[in-house]
């Protein structure tokens, strides 16, 4: 048997949580087309015969402007020293912007193997390809480089087996059939986040946060009441919408994917309450389980 821990890192929204996503066949890390999406480190558990790799998809690197956003890069960067393996995911050459150079010369400082992953060849020439793929190959820092695309599920079993050469002897870290340890309580929360992600503007997302506050299962109901927090009374308004539609499309939509992840009835309550400056609060960002491991 072998088992191993695999860190999965790069700027924001490269596709890092639909990577881990298609790699497990299954949707436990939410997507959006708006960075900064993933807020902690997800861990993934992937399972073949007799090995084992788990998958950690941290928060997007960025040079961080608040406490939360130090949070989220250090979550990232801590994975560095915890793997068998760094991917390094990325949909654009080098020179395209300052985001992927930060990354690099983090990375320079580790000596853990590292596998550069092009992600969204689909929508890529050969040529433009072939030109990302010259520039990270020339830096001489990658055990290897591979094309790939998350969304269409191309080359991930080619991406599994390359990885399978890292992983070393060893018992399973978790069950066989296990594919995530966050507990429920953490995916519900998550799913509300998505359905904000997709609902509100783009100012909005990046200062909220849900939290759950209870929890119940009566049979084959589950009973579920979130609170979802905003910096100002202004975002409330937005949150919530005229009448109240705009949250109850998004509790509407959260409901039907949390059923679906429960296997139960659902019924969720969402409030709305506004806490200025929450990214910036230790008590807060603690609260809402931003904390360093």
């Amino acid at each position: 048997m072998r088992s191993g821990f695999i860190g999965i890192v790069g700027r924001p929204n490269v596709g890092k949580s639909t990577l881990l996503n298609a790699i497990l066949g299954e949707k436990i890390a939410i997507v959006s087309d708006k960075p900064q999406t993933t807020r902690n480190t997800i861990r993934g558990i992937y399972t073949e015969d007799d090995c084992q790799m788990v998958f950690m998809d941290t928060p997007g690197i960025h040079k961080p402007r608040t406490k939360l956003g130090e949070y989220m890069t250090n979550a990232a960067i801590h994975t560095f020293n915890d793997s068998e393996a760094i991917l390094f995911i990325t949909d654009e050459k080098l020179s395209a912007g300052p985001g992927d150079k930060y990354i690099i010369d983090i990375l320079r400082e580790s000596s853990t193997p590292k596998i550069a992953v092009i992600n969204k060849i689909d929508g890529m020439t050969p040529d433009a390809y072939k030109e990302i793929y010259d520039e990270y190959d020339g830096l001489g820092i990658f055990d290897y480089i591979i094309g790939i695309s998350a969304k269409e599920n191309h080359n991930i079993d080619a991406l599994l087996k390359e990885l399978n050469r890292f992983i070393p002897e060893g018992p399973f870290f978790f069950p066989e059939d296990m594919i995530t340890d966050h507990p429920e309580r953490f995916l519900v929360s998550e799913i509300i986040r998505e359905k904000m992600l997709l609902y509100l503007s783009d100012e909005l997302p990046h200062g909220i946060a849900v939290e759950i506050e209870s929890f119940k299962t009566n049979g084959n109901l589950v009973r579920i009441g979130a609170v979802i927090y905003c910096e100002k009374k202004s975002h409330k308004g937005m949150i919530i919408g005229r009448e109240g539609r705009k949250l109850k499309g998004i509790g509407k939509s959260a409901r039907m994917d949390i059923e679906a992840l429960l296997g139960a009835k659902v019924f969720l309550e969402l409030w709305v309450r506004v806490k200025e400056n929450w990214r910036d609060s230790d008590i807060m960002l603690s609260n809402l389980g931003y904390r360093d491991e």
